[in-house]
């Protein structure tokens, strides 16, 4: 059951809409469920006492606004409360008695009418869909005081956890305060009319993200942000110091023409100018070398920093899993800041879930829990080489070392989720699933063609050398993982995998104990995939496995034509003096 808050001043133009036809016909049958007396005027439902539903709509606006006119000049300038109250998709549906009693036990909680005060504010619920009810309230009590509303939206989000549980609803995970801010009802209604996917605060929330991700520095971020489009305003001190900053949309204006800004701290709590400092300054990109990858001249810079990546990450998984002196906090905005940067360089196959997976993980980002150790320069380090890189192209190499990152994130998203569920972090929790969810999308698309060909390169070895790698899995793989996950029918790439380190000089056996000795496997949807990707970073083989082959057709060409052209100047030169030697030219018949 979700609430959801607003206040305006324009009762009157509030209830038009309520009882209106909506502004796509999903209002039916719009009648009240429950009012401050019991009495209130029904424009939906009192025809028998006025034919004519604007003079009973007149009626109910003038009922409910009656204090607020006669508080005059003491009445709040926003006197109009409003709280839809929707229950979840798959909720049982509720009757009119039970809707009206949620309505009493949220204007209750809330401190708009308690229970037994005769002197609470004047408030209606109306109905028109099956799932939801609209609560309005107007701001003036009995007495003329303004009632307290201190912390309404916390309150109102713990009756209906209570609910809930009371009317057997579908549970929904409790707040914690740390959340960002939801896009209002005309926000949403203005993204419709206008023709937008998203409300402009949640595309200037991921902008704001994308551009944080690895900033070396303040003038970087904004310029990030510049260049992908977003006015930028900043606030200045006396001083010239910037205080704050505001964003905007290019065309997005208010009525007067203005542009609408949002100041960071609006868009998500750790948005904010003295967040972001401390997130700079804590976490302050360092060069990290990028390990054996320097050593391969043929891959592009945008497959060594996604390896870079997925060994940083494995870090950060084992860091989330011991959780020694707090560190797992701060590793959770890195690994935030490592999504955003692999979801704005992804190729097109797979932005659109790994954009959905930085956008779920950013709630896992906050929570109460302070770092005592704000250290994250490796994963912002990992995020600045990722963006500086630039796109991923989405095939070859490039797209493998996507795939083998993707597998790594995979685990540090769920070992994020085990995390939040240990402290009660039920919002984050799910929200880390959620990333996880999308990611795994992600890989199955970048990882398709890989695996296909590794699978198919298992396949074609000579028996006696399968036999010998399926040996060495059943010697060294945990029994139980052997047992669940039935390794002996889908082991092909595994195999190859082994087959190629073991041709490249690496102890196969020895490689793959110290790929499982790295960490658990019980979060791995598929322990065969872990394993190829951990064992294909160690060995520093390909991470797309027909590029070892190309390149080693290539060298065998070149080799081939270098000779060619050896001998071709070699027996130029022994040719006698004023001959010329044509090697397309054929040998005369004998």
């Amino acid at each position: 059951m979700v609430p959801d808050i607003g206040r305006g001043s324009r009762t009157h133009g509030l209830l038009v809409y309520l009882y209106g036809p909506g502004r796509r016909e999903e209002h039916t049958d719009a009648h009240l469920v429950g009012s401050w007396d019991g009495f209130a005027p029904d424009p939906g439902r009192d025809i028998g006492l006025d034919p004519d539903p604007k003079v009973t709509l007149a009626r109910l606006t003038a009922a409910l606004d009656l204090r607020v006119k006669q508080a005059g000049d003491r009445a709040p300038a926003k006197h109009v409360w409003h709280c839809s109250v929707r229950t979840a998709p798959g909720d049982r549906r509720l009757d009119d008695e039970e809707w009206n009693a949620v309505a009493q036990r949220i204007v209750h909680a809330t401190g708009i009418a308690p229970a037994g005060d005769s002197d609470g504010c004047r408030w209606i619920a109306v109905r028109h869909a099956e799932d939801h009810i609209h609560i309005v309230a107007t701001l003036v009590r009995g007495d003329l005081r303004n009632p307290r509303l201190n912390y309404d939206f916390n309150k109102a989000q713990a009756e209906c956890r209570r609910i809930e549980k009371e009317m057997g609803l579908r549970r929904l995970n409790a707040g914690d305060g740390t959340a960002a801010k939801n896009p209002s009802s005309a926000e949403k209604f203005k993204a419709e009319r206008t023709g937008r996917p998203e409300t402009s605060r949640e595309t200037l929330r991921e902008a704001v993200r994308r551009a944080v991700a690895g900033a070396d520095s303040e003038e970087e971020f904004f310029t990030r942000l510049r260049e992908a489009g977003v006015r930028v305003k900043l606030r200045h001190a006396p001083s010239g110091d910037a205080l704050g900053y505001n964003v905007a949309l290019p065309g997005d204006r208010n009525r007067d023409g203005d542009p609408v800004w949002y100041p960071g701290s609006k868009l998500a709590p750790d948005l904010s100018l003295p967040k972001i400092r401390l997130r700079l300054t804590d976490g302050a990109a360092e060069p990290i070398p990028p390990a054996a990858a320097a050593d391969r001249p043929n891959w592009s810079p945008s497959a060594r920093q996604r390896r870079n990546a997925t060994l940083i990450a494995e870090r950060s998984a084992t860091l989330l899993e011991r959780d020694e002196h707090g560190e797992a906090a701060p590793q959770l905005v890195g690994v935030g800041e490592l999504l955003d940067a692999v979801a704005q360089t992804s190729p097109a196959t797979t932005r659109t879930e790994l954009a959905a997976a930085a956008r779920a993980f950013e709630r896992a980002t906050r929570s109460h829990v302070r770092a005592e150790r704000a250290d994250t320069r490796a994963l912002r380090s990992a995020a600045r080489g990722i963006v500086q890189a630039g796109g991923a192209l989405g095939r070859g190499e490039d797209g493998g070392t996507t795939a083998m990152l993707l597998s790594t994130l995979i685990l540090v998203t769920l070992a994020a989720a085990h995390w939040h569920s240990a402290r009660g972090h039920a919002q984050q929790a799910h929200a880390s699933r959620q990333a996880a969810a999308h990611l795994r999308t992600a890989y199955r698309q970048a990882a398709a063609t890989p695996m296909r060909v590794l699978h198919d390169q298992g396949r074609a070895l000579p028996e006696a050398q399968r036999r010998t790698h399926e040996a060495s899995l059943r010697a060294v793989l945990p029994e139980k993982v052997v047992q669940a996950e039935g390794m002996e029918a889908r082991t092909d790439a595994l195999i190859a995998t082994l087959a190629q380190a073991e041709r490249a000089g690496h102890d196969s056996e020895a490689l793959l104990r110290q790929a499982i000795d790295m960490r658990e496997f019980d979060s791995a949807d598929d322990v065969n995939d872990v394993l190829v990707w951990r064992l294909r970073r160690i060995a520093q083989l390909p991470a797309h496995p027909g590029e070892g082959a190309r390149r080693s057709q290539a060298a065998t060409r070149q080799a081939t034509t270098s000779s060619s052209r050896t001998s071709e100047r070699n027996a130029t030169a022994a040719a006698p003096l004023g001959t010329v030697q044509d090697p397309n030219r054929r040998s005369p018949r004998r």
